[in-house]
């Protein structure tokens, strides 16, 4: 009996590629389902059409993989990260239907813009004015950043091979997954991240927020997207009060989303699966510290603490007031991100700690070489050797050779060399531009063609783990 299980647990490893695309298709196949009911109940008519088809193709999509026979191979770690990149290519044509099948007259790469840009969670819109569109639509732009950050987390998993030892242990015991394990935690996963929207959307709606807007905020904060259900926050946000809370829930997707779930039901209370998130509690306290003591020129503490719960989580909204004067500072908030295991996206705060301790180490060792030091995290037993380092400064090289490529193409096609840096870390950190970071009139509409085209590719480029895309080119470029 154990060989038998042990068999269909090999044969449905090799299938899970195949298996993780069908599924996303039938999640999108039921989300267009409560479109159309939703459509119907409240006597939204005009794009009902779009979510129909919409839910017979993805649904007969989705259908056809999960029941198409299967071939048997082993399945490597190429053929997982080429799953994750041709899901973050397909799974946006479907969300770009309803964009294009709507009455809104939309050019099908605006539309797979817009769902590329949901779906990373990023929030580039190409709609100036939310005011204009059907609420069912504006439901299916929050409903796809909700299906974009199940993606991220599921990816996360579905790649735990190519991470260190050092970051799996911060949520798991296990080295490498069987299949039974695997769907242990996507089951995991889906039941946390759901559970986690309700309470933001609870506690959206009992600071007086309308529930339409409680219901699409909360699949925004959960996913760290960028899509609001209407054109200014600082409208329903018009206290101290609100703005604090708001800014706490904003703080969800900074930290694990494991967090909660090993706080109440994590038995043996190990410090390993708390130390990443105990890092980032000391960092994010040392930022308030520093910001409330030195630059807090406007003297107004929660739109400050709204700025920093902002950036460093990698949403992005502003309000009305926000300190401009501090843009780039909260540039590279953004760039340090938050939680490994979190939808916000970043360098991630944990690698850039390694990569500083081990450098300081080394400084150390040469101005006093009678001293041994040892590469030991904060709170934690668990060294880190060079292999780790390595990975950790090839993933900061590639991303500022992607930055220094996106903001030179941008600037080559008439982009003030501003906006082209500006834009280029937002995109490679999924970032909605905003009046926080001096770009909130970039008009994405009116961009050329082609430059579209790049900010599609660098958004799945900044959504991805950056390791994968080194993996993916040693494959091909290095094959020996």
């Amino acid at each position: 009996m154990k060989i038998y299980l042990e068999l269909a647990h090999s044969k449905l490893m090799k299938n899970i590629s195949i298996i993780y695309i069908g599924s996303f298709c039938l999640i999108l196949s039921l989300l267009s389902f409560l479109n159309i009911i939703y459509s119907y109940y409240f006597n939204l008519y005009l794009n009902i059409d779009a979510y129909i088809y919409t839910l017979l193709i993805s649904l007969f999509i989705g259908l056809i993989i999960l029941f198409k026979k299967k071939n048997e191979f082993k399945i490597s770690i190429y053929h997982k990260i080429i799953t994750v990149l041709l899901g973050y290519l397909f799974l946006p044509i479907l969300i770009a239907l309803p964009y294009y099948l709507s009455i809104y007259n939309i050019s099908f790469l605006d539309c797979y813009f817009e769902a590329i840009s949901g779906f990373t969670s990023t929030g580039f819109s190409i709609f100036n004015n939310i005011k204009h569109l059907d609420q069912s639509l504006i439901i299916w732009r929050s409903t796809s950043q909700w299906v974009g950050g199940i993606y991220f987390l599921f990816s996360i998993i579905l790649l735990i091979d190519i991470f260190d030892t050092t970051i799996k242990k911060s949520f798991t015991e296990f080295i490498s997954f069987n299949f039974l394990e695997t769907l242990k935690q996507y089951f995991k996963i889906l039941i946390i991240y759901t559970l986690l929207t309700l309470l933001i959307f609870l506690i959206l709606s009992l600071i007086n927020l309308r529930v339409f807007d409680s219901f699409n905020l909360s699949m925004t904060l959960i996913s760290s997207g960028g899509f609001l259900p209407f054109n200014n926050l600082s409208i329903v946000l018009n206290s101290n009060i609100k703005e604090v809370i708001f800014s706490l829930l904003m703080l969800i997707s900074f930290f694990s989303i494991f967090l909660s779930y090993n706080l109440i039901f994590l038995k043996n209370r190990n410090l390993n699966f708390f130390q990443e998130d105990l890092y980032l509690l000391i960092y994010f306290i040392s930022l308030i510290l520093v910001f409330f003591s030195f630059l807090n020129f406007e003297y107004d503490l929660s739109l400050l603490f709204f700025s920093l719960s902002s950036s460093v989580s990698n949403i992005g909204f502003s309000l009305e007031n926000s300190p401009k004067n501090l843009s780039f500072i909260f540039l590279i908030l953004v760039i340090i991100g938050g939680s490994f295991f979190s939808t916000s996206s970043g360098i991630r705060f944990i690698k850039l700690y390694v990569l500083f301790k081990f450098s300081l180490n080394n400084l150390i060792s040469h101005v006093k070489p009678k001293n041994v030091s040892i590469n030991k995290q904060l709170f934690s037993e668990i060294s880190f050797d060079k292999l780790i380092i390595n990975k950790y400064f090839l993933s900061v090289v590639i991303f500022i050779i992607s930055l220094l490529f996106l903001s030179s193409f941008l600037t080559f096609f008439g982009i003030s060399f501003e906006n082209s840096f500006k834009i280029s870390v937002l995109t490679l950190m999924n970032t909605v531009n905003s009046t926080m970071y001096g770009v909130e009139d970039f008009d994405f509409q009116k961009l050329q063609f082609i430059i579209k085209y790049f900010l599609i590719i660098f958004m799945i480029i900044g959504r991805v783990e950056l390791l994968t895309i080194l993996i993916i080119m040693k494959k091909f470029l290095f094959k020996n």
